[in-house]
């Protein structure tokens, strides 16, 4: 499932997602589920037709990403997994940042993180100008959706209906767990979600 809200030139995207990491660091073995959300730069296409015909959008590369995961063999709704990722190299993440917020109160983070989208792309290194600062103020006012959905999508993730295992054939009960299916853990890893 995959979320999308676009500003000028700036886009938050959330989905779910579950993951498997081939080569995981040490105390980060096993499945993550959650829900991964990102800030994204926008770009508008050329029309490919008439002023009537559809306008590609590219969702291009990412500037800072909250994952709010748990180890998919844990207790539903522990987000004992949740990190974000301050800036990029590239497509590439920067390191996983842990901060207590966002596992104590994940929505109220997301919003305040989010509510700084200038400091946010500043420490992502990219400059602040008139088009950002037009986009941090609608992105501030469109805050209560955004959070919203991604309460959407955690409640989702808690009962077992996203963020499933590949084959996506588990439901999970609520205080459930989500296994790993025979061969998931392959070295080539496994992943099922947009982002």
């Amino acid at each position: 499932m995959l979320y999308a809200f676009g500003f000028e030139r700036v886009g938050v995207v959330a989905g779910d997602m579950y993951i498997v990491i081939p080569a995981p660091l040490p105390g980060q073995e096993g499945a993550e589920r959650g829900v991964r959300l990102e800030v994204r730069l926008l770009e508008r296409g050329e029309l490919r037709g008439s002023a009537y015909s559809a306008r590609p959008i590219e969702v291009g590369r990412p500037v800072w990403r909250a994952d709010l995961l748990e180890a998919a063999d844990g207790p539903p709704g522990s987000l004992n997994w949740a990190h974000h990722h301050p800036a990029f190299r590239g497509w590439e993440p920067g390191k996983r940042v842990f901060d207590p917020g966002l596992t104590a109160s994940p929505l109220e983070w997301v919003a305040g993180q989010l509510s700084d989208l200038e400091r946010l792309l500043e420490r992502a290194g990219l400059p602040a100008d008139e088009v950002t600062a037009a986009d941090a103020k609608t992105l501030r006012g469109c805050l209560p959706e955004i959070v919203d959905t991604v309460d959407r999508l955690l409640r989702k993730v808690r009962d077992g209906e996203v963020a499933v295992p590949p084959g996506g054939e588990v439901a999970v009960p609520p205080g459930g767990e989500v296994a790993v299916p025979p061969g998931g853990e392959s070295a080539a890893g496994a992943r099922v979600g947009w982002l």
